[in-house]
């Protein structure tokens, strides 16, 4: 399965379709009562989430209108009628943000695919890994290919250095590593942050070809990947600490950083962390001083 080819609108309709879908007619305050029916009859309810035709009221837009949205038939919507959609999906702001995103990419689509960007690491950026010993440190692409790192860096992901330098990955490594479930007792947490975080990318780009090949790989091998991507969730639980259950050092919870890497394509620094003297940080230094040396993923070009 391939993920899916994108004309001007249809990012932008899937993206409402999906959070339609998940929006509850009782969440919206459409609740029976005089003038208000939920079913077309007796029984129960077929249509999962909000009618199109309750969106588009709750929304003050025609039914024709919204269908045509969710059709990619209309490409160009208003600001003004973003914001009403929103409102009615009640999205957060993060969530309100990416549809707007949506729309003024639908409305300027141009089919040109970028090139893929550089995988290269700045070497400063080597040399901080290095010095930030004994916390594990390491730094990704935008679609979270392991570019560089430090000893515990990789090796926090046990298992992972079984794979060739340029298949490490971590959503890669989450759905399809056999070892994910067991390293990562918040698993189910993890994965849907991921999953997330790719969704949001490909809302604004989904031609990249670094996206458009891991996407695709996942959806392909992973049933877990292929549902959450239809959920089309854009924001995740922003987690400030990760326990690992590591096979070499035991249970060890560190606190997290990820931060964006100012004049590179998108490339981010994931840092781990424990206060000197607790356990944690034993095993932390621990992971370090044992963690086998192995080469980043090589930087064939420069761009």
């Amino acid at each position: 399965m391939a993920p899916e080819q994108n004309t001007g609108g249809d990012e932008l309709a899937r993206f409402l379709r999906a959070r339609r879908t998940q929006t509850s007619p009782q969440s919206a305050g459409l609740t029976p009562g005089p003038g208000v029916r939920l079913t077309p009859g007796p029984g129960v309810r077929r249509t999962p989430g909000l009618r199109r035709e309750e969106l588009a009221t709750l929304a003050g837009v025609s039914i024709d209108y919204y269908t045509r949205l969710e059709r990619a038939k209309e490409t160009r919507p208003s600001p003004a009628v973003i914001d009403a959609l929103a409102r009615a999906l009640q999205l957060d702001d993060a969530e309100h943000q990416h549809l707007r995103d949506l729309a003024v990419r639908a409305a300027r689509y141009a089919p040109q695919a970028a090139p893929p960007p550089s995988r290269t690491v700045r070497p400063h950026l080597k040399l901080l890994l290095e010095t930030l010993r004994p916390s594990p440190a390491y730094v990704v692409s935008r679609s979270m290919d392991v570019l560089a790192h430090n000893p515990g860096g990789l090796a926090l992901y046990a298992g992972i250095d079984d794979w060739p330098a340029t298949q490490r990955n971590l959503a890669r490594y989450l759905f399809l590593h056999p070892a994910a479930r067991e390293v990562l007792p918040d698993w189910d947490n993890q994965i849907r942050g991921c999953v997330a975080r790719l969704r949001a990318l490909a809302g604004t780009d989904p031609d990249a070809p670094d996206l458009t090949h891991l996407v695709g790989e996942l959806l392909l091998k992973s049933p877990d990947f292929a549902g959450l991507w239809e959920r089309y969730e854009v924001t995740g639980r922003k987690i400030t600490t990760k326990t690992f259950q590591h096979p070499r050092v035991g249970t060890l919870t560190l606190h997290f950083q990820g931060m964006a890497l100012e004049g590179t394509p998108g490339q981010r620094m994931g840092i781990y962390t424990a206060e000197p003297g607790t356990p944690d940080h034993d095993a932390m230094l621990l992971l370090d001083l044992t963690a086998p040396h192995t080469e980043p993923a090589p930087s064939p070009q420069k761009r």
